[in-house]
């Protein structure tokens, strides 16, 4: 099977759902359309319909919703989840997760207050971070590729030991002293928009088009959806889910520069509980928990559903136990949902001694 510079298979594929386009027969007539795009796209549907109802409803139902305040600090909280479920979105396009990602964030702001401290420039200070943060996925993806342990346990380990790590680096106090340029930087509007929520729409765009319009992206989803397969037809499997641990940990250490000057205090337990945000964002996107399908503009409308959600009930002033209950339905609902179609195939495909015939 011919293959392009970056690996990848270049048989055409469908931009929405990774998954191959089928040829046309031997007589000339197309084949059935792929099912799993058009799921795809009914649920990214239904997720654009359910994010213009709610917001429609809070802001005629909940005082203060349609503030242009209000509207920036809404596209403000979402901007550290945002980051993270971008590359998020193509660790789980490859059938992998990162569930470290948060701990990721928090030890690169104990790294961010520990070297500000120290008394180094804020210029040297936020590359430092960000490498950090690449090294976190490095060994993430090292554990994986190489060791060949599964992600899942691999994350949930390095989950308590990055955490752990920013507490030992900065223990349990708070930098605040950050330079006011920055600070502020980071709460800078145009009108009701961010500065941050620009720099999200471009790194969106920007893995947009990786995942959906390249040769690497085709690869992505060759893997996700069968890696002996892919790597058979030539993807270079390990290197591929290698730096994408690698880009979700600089996407993390990202995060955390922008927590950290948003709200001018680095903390070793800064974005606690933000990677439950982050895959519940990804999975209600559309992006199937088994790998090879998926789309990013329906995980970034995920990510806006559910700040439109939290931030309506905050202000309504529900209790921060209904908040986490509504995250945790909404995680069940965004595995479960999508996948019934898969999880019924899975179900009901014959087991090998049922394939056999009987001579």
């Amino acid at each position: 099977m011919p293959r392009d510079a970056a690996g990848g298979v270049v048989e055409p594929g469908d931009a929405a759902g990774g998954a191959a386009m089928p040829r046309e027969a031997a007589g000339g007539a197309a084949a059935p359309r792929d099912p799993a795009g058009r799921l795809i796209r009914r649920w990214e549907g239904l997720i654009l319909v359910l994010l213009v109802t709610v917001t429609l409803w809070a802001s005629a139902g909940v005082d203060g919703f349609a503030n242009a305040s209000n509207v920036s600090f809404l596209l403000l909280d979402t901007t550290e989840i945002a980051l993270m479920a971008l590359t998020m979105t193509l660790v789980v396009v490859a059938a992998e997760i990162d569930l470290s990602v948060a701990s990721t964030l928090g030890l690169s702001c104990a790294v961010l207050g520990w070297l500000w401290n120290a008394g180094l420039a804020i210029e040297l200070i936020m590359p430092i971070c960000l490498l950090t943060g690449a090294l976190c996925g490095a060994v993430n993806g090292v554990l994986v590729t190489r060791l060949g342990l599964p992600s899942l346990a691999v994350t949930i380990g390095t989950f308590a030991l990055y955490r752990g790590l920013a507490y030992v680096i900065l223990g349990d106090q708070a930098v605040a002293d950050l330079p006011p340029a920055y600070t502020g930087l980071a709460t800078q509007t145009f009108g009701p928009v961010p500065l941050a929520t620009v720099l999200v729409a471009v790194l969106a765009a920007l893995a947009a088009t990786v995942l959906h319009a390249t040769g690497l992206g085709r690869s992505i989803f060759a893997l996700g959806a069968n890696e002996e397969a892919a790597h058979f037809a030539g993807v270079r499997v390990k290197r591929i889910k290698f730096w994408l641990f690698v880009a979700s940990g600089a996407c993390a250490a990202l995060a955390s520069l922008v927590y950290t000057f948003r709200y001018a205090s680095a903390r070793a337990d800064n974005g606690v509980g933000l990677e439950l945000a982050v895959v519940a964002a990804v999975l209600l996107g559309g992006v199937s928990i088994f790998g090879g399908r998926g789309t990013l503009p329906g995980v970034l409308m995920a990510v806006l559903l559910l700040g439109v959600v939290r931030n309506a009930l905050i202000l309504a002033d529900v209790a921060n136990e209904v908040l986490n209950f509504v995250t945790g339905l909404l995680l069940v609902a965004s595995v479960l949902a999508p996948n019934l179609g898969a999880i019924r195939r899975r179900r009901h495909l014959p087991t090998p001694s049922e394939g056999k015939s009987v001579p």
